[in-house]
Formats: structure tokens, C-alpha cells, sequence
């Protein structure tokens, strides 16, 4: 396929080739992709300036995305991709490979700078597809990536979702770009100049506040480096429709679901099985399991509770009278039920890049995923317009990229997204945290968005 870019792709590609790092935080369906294969193209075959690039991935991503991508082109057609996936055998394979583009999965960047000893690192470029998931300076593949950094020529940073949970999120993915040029060299002294402690438990810091103008201070520091690009700026999308979809517990359930939150003891079936909670946080997490219709004991055994969502999930599948539908689920026995629930309609799970063809061919009726596996880079899109959450989670960033599976470009039908949501329960405050948790990262996104005009215009 011939590649007409469009003016923002091209801008992004044209950061990519004159910045030695930056990040680029585009809205999904953009074209991250095609717009970094693009530069590394140019990189390497025109500029001959780098000749061994690393793209780090969601693992799903790893697999699919960076080698369809390179396919679907004419101009990458000649691009060679080696996946360093599978077995430590399959991987040291994949690393011996003559490639312009090794890709990785992140769960095995520490192995990678193992395998090299730390010290050397034959890689002249790294892109890291979403950066976000390298926001933790204490995980072990920020170290090992923070490791090798000196010896890395140029790195690409893309996310659409920079901050899910805060401004606090932003130092270890700066750092990877700048080495702490901007935001100092440790995520310590980072908090002390932008952040004042906030909500604390025994000398333990579980939050931090952002200091007067601290908001402001972080965005000029790194707008040189940054751009953001949002979709509503750039594609005409059909429309977006969300739908809360109540679904009501009866009296008795619902007396027992409050009695649980209370007591953190819950006996089943007259007293034969008991399940506790030991703290506040596992109480929330088997009322999120008790809103979707099961929970599960101290053995990983469920217990099925009530219907209701299986009921409301299968009104809708028949309701859409035939259309594919997406169903995104939260624990195991969700994808358990709701399977046996819809056995009529032969549920497919989405484990593989075979799936994805089939649902994109219009051969799979109710496709079921886990937002996690789900979350990134993949185009399904072509398959159908209608996503039902059967249960939430509090990961803004998975919500959203989970969304933008079928809400992105190439999209011709408008997306409908129902939300199953038990009244009175924590369904609704994990819907509205969704909401509200957005706030931090729009404004970061537009004060760069801003940044980007005027770079765009001068």
C-alpha cells in the first residue's frame, strides 16, 4: 500500500529524525507506528546515520504490530524485522539475525541487557511503544534499561497515556529520554522540587501533592522534547456513545454484598463456605468480584453469587441481532461464565494473532479479551463497532487503550461501549475514578498539544 502521511505524521516522523530523544504522546490511532517506521527508515537508509534499532513492546504487540506494519507499506516493504520472542534459544536466535529492527517484548529487557553483560549494547536506537509502562523507577526493567542508556545514540519514547495516575509518573520515562536533564537525576529529588507528601500511614508516603506552579514548572522543562498530538485534533472518528448499563442486584444479594463491606466475612450457602478480606484493599477487590457475580476463596476456588451481569451481557449480544460485539472481562471465572453463558453464540477468546484475523474478517460474533492483553497496538477495528465492559478496572490506561481497539482510525460506524455497572456497589466509583483520573494527564497532553502549534507553525 503506497503511504500518503498525513501533515501531523509527517511532523512526528521529522521530530524523530532531527531529535536525538524524544517523546512523542500521540492519541491512539494516530499512527505512531508507521510514522516511527518511517523515520527509522530514513535513518538508516538515508541519513545512514544508525544501523541497529530495538523496539521494546506490549508482548502481543511485539508479535504482531511492528512486522504487519512493516508489510503493509510499500515504503518499509524492505525493512527486516527480527522478533526476539519465545525461548532464551528462540531469542539468542532472533539477536544473530542480519535486521534493521529487532523487536522485544518489556518483560524481557531485562534478559536482553543481561545477555550483552551490561556494558555493551549493539543497538544504535530504541523506541520504547508505550513508554508509560516503564513509569516505575523501582521496576527491574527501568534499571536495566536506566543501565544501558549511555550507550543508546537515540531514543524514541510513544504513549498516548504519559501520566495515567498523576504527574508523579513522568520522571523515570523522561529519564529514559534525557538521562535527568529536566527532571533531575533521581525520582527523589524530583518529588522535593515538584511535589509535597500528601496522604501518609506510618511514615509512608502513599501519594503526593503537586506544589503551586509545580504543574506549569514540569511542562516547560520538558516541551522541547514532547509533543502531543490528540486525536480529535487530526481524524474525523465517527462518533463515540458510552452507555452505563445498570444492572441491579436483588435485595437479598445486595444486603449480603453490604454486610461483606462491613464485616469482611462472607458465609455462603448457609455458612458451608466462608470468605474473609484481610484489609481494605481485598475487600474492594471481592466486591468488584461480587458486582460481576462470583468471588473467589483463599484455594483461587469461585463460588457463583448471582446472574445479573451474565443476564444484562446477553440481552445486548442478542440485541446487536448478529453484529460482532468485543467483550472486555477483569478475573478468570468472568471469562468462565461468560462463556458457558453464551456457548450459543461460540465465544471466541483473544489469545492469538489468528483471532485477530478471524474477528477482522467478520467470523467471530462475541470476541472476549482481557484488557491487559488487549490494551495495545492492535487494529481491530474492522471487525465491529460495539464493546461491552463486563466488569472494570482501575487502570486508566488500559481502559483507554482497550477502547481505542475499535475507536480509532479506519473505524466507519459509530462505537458503542456499554458499561455493566451494579448500582450502590464499587462499580460506580471505579467508572467515575476512570473519569476523574483523566484530569492530570488532558492537562499535560494540552499544555504540550499548545507547545506543538507553535513548533508546528514556526
Amino acid at each position: 500500500m503506497r503511504y500518503k502521511p498525513h501533515a501531523y505524521q509527517n511532523t512526528a516522523t521529522n521530530k524523530i529524525i532531527n531529535a536525538p530523544y524524544c517523546g512523542l504522546f500521540l492519541d491512539m490511532g494516530l499512527g505512531k507506528t508507521v510514522s516511527t517506521l518511517t523515520a527509522i527508515n530514513e535513518l538508516i537508509y538515508g541519513d545512514l546515520s544508525i544501523s541497529k534499532v530495538l523496539v521494546i513492546a506490549p508482548k502481543r504487540v511485539a508479535e504482531t504490530t511492528w512486522t504487519s506494519e512493516c508489510c503493509k507499506w510499500d515504503h518499509l516493504q524492505h525493512l527486516r524485522v527480527s522478533k526476539v520472542l519465545g525461548t532464551e534459544k528462540q531469542r539468542k536466535e532472533a539477536l544473530d539475525k542480519q535486521a534493521d529492527i529487532y523487536v522485544i517484548n518489556r518483560e524481557n529487557v531485562v534478559w536482553l541487557v543481561s545477555h550483552y553483560g551490561g556494558t555493551f549494547f549493539p543497538f544504535d536506537m530504541v523506541v520504547i511503544d508505550e513508554l508509560s509502562s516503564f513509569k516505575s523507577p523501582k521496576a527491574q526493567r527501568f534499571k536495566a534499561l536506566r543501565m544501558v542508556r549511555p550507550l543508546i545514540q537515540r531514543v524514541v519514547g510513544l504513549t498516548g497515556t504519559p501520566a495515567p495516575n498523576g504527574l508523579i509518573d513522568l520522571w523515570a520515562q523522561i529519564y529514559l529520554l534525557d538521562r535527568g536533564e529536566r527532571l533531575g537525576k533521581n525520582i527523589t529529588s524530583y518529588r522535593k522540587k515538584y511535589f509535597t507528601p500528601g496522604r501518609t500511614n506510618d511514615q509512608i508516603v502513599f501519594n503526593y501533592d503537586l506544589k503551586e506552579n509545580g504543574e506549569n514548572e514540569i511542562y516547560k522543562k520538558i516541551e522541547d522534547i514532547c509533543i502531543s498530538m490528540k486525536e480529535e485534533d487530526y481524524l474525523e472518528l465517527p462518533e463515540r456513545i458510552d452507555r452505563i448499563v445498570s444492572s441491579p442486584l436483588p435485595q437479598s444479594i445486595m444486603e449480603q454484598y453490604k454486610e461483606f463491606e462491613r464485616k469482611r466475612v462472607m458465609s455462603l450457602f448457609e455458612g458451608e463456605k466462608v470468605i474473609t478480606a484481610v484489609n481494605k484493599a481485598a475487600v474492594i477487590g471481592k466486591l468488584l468480584q461480587f458486582s460481576n457475580g462470583a468471588i473467589y476463596d483463599e484455594n483461587h476456588d469461585y463460588y457463583e453469587i448471582h446472574d445479573e451481569k451474565l443476564d444484562a451481557l446477553e440481552e445486548i449480544i442478542d440485541t446487536a441481532n448478529g453484529q460482532p460485539v468485543l467483550v472486555f472481562y477483569s478475573f478468570q471465572h468472568d471469562l468462565d461464565r461468560i462463556t458457558k453463558k453464551l456457548r450459543k453464540y461460540n465465544p471466541k477468546k483473544l489469545r492469538t494473532e489468528s483471532e485477530v484475523k478471524e474477528w477482522n474478517a467478520g467470523k467471530i460474533q462475541v470476541l472476549l479479551a482481557h484488557p491487559a492483553s488487549a490494551g495495545h497496538g492492535l487494529n481491530l477495528q474492522a471487525g465491529g463497532n460495539i464493546i461491552v465492559w463486563f466488569g472494570l478496572n482501575w487502570s486508566l490506561e488500559l481502559y483507554q487503550q482497550a477502547n481505542a481497539r475499535l475507536h480509532r482510525q479506519g473505524q466507519n460506524k459509530n462505537v458503542i461501549i456499554h458499561h455493566l455497572i451494579t448500582p450502590g456497589t464499587y462499580d460506580e466509583n471505579v467508572y467515575q475514578a476512570l473519569q476523574n483520573k483523566g484530569d492530570t494527564q488532558e492537562q499535560l497532553l494540552q499544555a504540550l498539544k499548545e507547545k506543538y502549534v507553535i513548533f508546528r507553525l514556526s
